[in-house]
């Protein structure tokens, strides 16, 4: 009796055309983050890091942290995943993007040795203690959160040292990264849960936006960052605190992370353009720096001064001490 209904039934189906999904679409449902926040964390240190000290190494060190960071979403899917077919997927993603990164990160060693390898060294430690706790399906708690903008925030020194910049400059890079990182973190994570929770808990991100701001000041007193970027990272606190004390309507999640996307794209761009100078400007600290030498009677060459950029390195960073 059914078999006239069945028959018109398949008849349709048939005419449906089947939705065929690409090995790439279904490679990126596997890698791609979920959370929005991740995406600023991750890729605003690569974006700095390339546009302050661009240079070969750093470009293939960039693909490397790329892949890497997407090699997150697969790596808990095969830990944790109850799915089997689910896994076998995942697994697959997870053994392309090691690929990538392998391969990225040789290249970074053929082009640049492996003098930079040590600077490595608090991206991992900090890595490690995201990833542990991730694996256990506890990444989004705060010490893991702040462990995860650690890592990504200590990266542009590494394009520093890549590009042949000093010790010195590498750090202070890193520690604008972190000033704006970790308050950030810690600034919506706690507008967020104040908002869904009524639970008020504002002490450690405004403590450590002002620590960190300290230290940002304390880095242009040495000379090592320009004025502009304390007078930038004491907006972006500025910005923190009124999110945390504002009176009103509440803001939305999407709303926050939308004002969080644009405050991360300004930091980058000005921090980049402010912390190198004209395309001759080594040049004329080298010239600068030699005078002096000279009037004191000493001779100190150019490759000791602490903010310069070894020879035949190419990099725009201002190889000079800031006013």
């Amino acid at each position: 009796m059914n078999s006239p209904m069945m028959a018109v039934m398949n008849a349709v189906m048939r005419t449906v055309p089947k939705v065929t999904v690409s090995p790439v679409s279904r490679f990126l449902e596997l890698v791609l983050p979920k959370e929005h926040g991740s995406w600023s964390l991750a890729l605003e240190p690569v974006a700095l890091g390339l546009l302050a000290a661009p240079s070969v190494g750093g470009g293939w060190f960039a693909l490397a942290t790329l892949a890497a960071f997407l090699a997150r979403r697969p790596l808990r899917a095969v830990y944790r995943d109850q799915d089997m077919e689910r896994r076998t997927r995942s697994a697959g993603a997870l053994v392309i993007c090691a690929g990538i990164a392998a391969i990225a990160f040789t290249a970074v060693i053929a082009t640049a040795g492996t003098a930079w390898l040590g600077w490595l060294t608090p991206t991992l430690l900090a890595s490690a203690v995201f990833v542990s706790f991730d694996l256990q399906n506890e990444g989004r708690i705060e010490f893991a959160e702040v462990a995860g903008a650690a890592a990504f925030g200590c990266l542009p020194a590494v394009f520093v040292i890549l590009a042949g910049g000093s010790p010195a400059l590498a750090g202070a890079l890193a520690v604008l990264m972190l000033g704006r990182a970790i308050p950030a973190v810690l600034g919506v994570r706690a507008y967020l849960r104040e908002m869904k929770t009524g639970v008020r808990r504002r002490g450690p991100a405004l403590l450590t936006t002002f620590a960190l701001l300290v230290a940002i000041l304390a880095l242009q007193r040495a000379g090592l960052i320009p004025s502009s970027s304390v007078w930038l990272m004491a907006l972006l606190a500025t910005g923190t605190v009124m999110l945390l004390v504002r009176r009103g309507p509440k803001l939305r999640a999407r709303t926050v992370g939308m004002g969080e996307m644009v405050a991360g794209i300004v930091f980058v761009i000005l921090t980049a353009v402010t912390m190198h100078g004209p395309q001759d400007s080594a040049k004329n600290s080298q010239r600068m720096h030699s005078s002096q030498d000279r009037l004191s009677g000493v001779t100190v060459p150019w490759s000791s001064h602490p903010t310069a950029f070894a020879p035949g390195r190419s990099s725009r960073i201002a190889s000079r001490r800031f006013p």
